[in-house]
């Protein structure tokens, strides 16, 4: 079974995009893989892009990628992805970019411990959900523009959560997802607290039974 990480990485892919090649983002970034954005042609040659030639692969040169780089950067904005892909454009592999992204996941998760102690005790849902937040707004953007959010986790208080997370910007869909995740904790705790009722019922009814019988645990 896939991990909460791996699981959020999944899904920002499919929120976000997933593009191998620069491309402009709407503010007019160059960018690549899961938003990831590039400030100039020195942080695109600290990645090692490749170039395809028919079959043949090989590693994309310095000189390559600033040209690809600077190629990307002339183009209008506001383009569908595929518009900024040439025959020759370069691309990052796919595990780069899964690695990447994992990368920005766990600093993120440590912007979360920070802000909330507890953070590695919470379900798996509520992970996911935060970070999905915290990758679409940031660490001031969440914890700043959602205070009532933070504190509704910190509670415990998850159908509180659900109620606090919609965010402007991200779609419809992308909303309801991460509010069902904190939802999906609602369920999980009350299921939780079931079976711990259930333990204690039943280890009471054989403490009742040891006693009528003349029984040693």
């Amino acid at each position: 079974m896939a991990t909460y990480i791996e699981q959020s990485l999944a899904k920002l892919k499919e929120f976000e995009g997933c593009v191998p090649w620069m491309y402009r983002d709407t503010v007019g970034k160059v960018t690549v893989g899961v938003g990831l954005m590039l400030p100039d042609a020195k942080a695109a040659q600290a990645l090692p892009f490749t170039f395809a030639a028919g079959s043949d692969t090989r590693p994309a040169t310095p000189e390559e990628i600033a040209a690809e780089y600077t190629r990307v950067d002339t183009l209008p904005l506001g383009r569908a992805s595929a518009f900024y892909k040439s025959p020759t454009a370069l691309e990052l592999p796919q595990q780069i970019i899964d690695t990447k992204l994992t990368s920005v996941l766990e600093g993120f998760e440590a912007d979360l411990r920070t802000q909330l102690p507890h953070y590695d005790t919470l379900p798996d849902s509520v992970k996911m959900a935060l970070l999905d937040m915290i990758y679409n707004l940031g660490p001031a953007g969440l914890f700043k523009g959602f205070p009532h959010l933070i504190a509704a986790v910190d509670a415990g208080a998850w159908a509180q959560a659900a109620e606090r997370c919609i965010r402007r910007g991200p779609s419809a869909a992308r909303n309801a997802w991460t509010r069902e995740q904190f939802l999906d904790a609602v369920v999980t705790t009350i299921k939780a607290e079931t079976e711990t009722w259930l333990k204690r019922i039943w280890a009471r009814i054989r403490q009742t039974l040891n006693v009528l019988f003349g029984r040693r645990t």
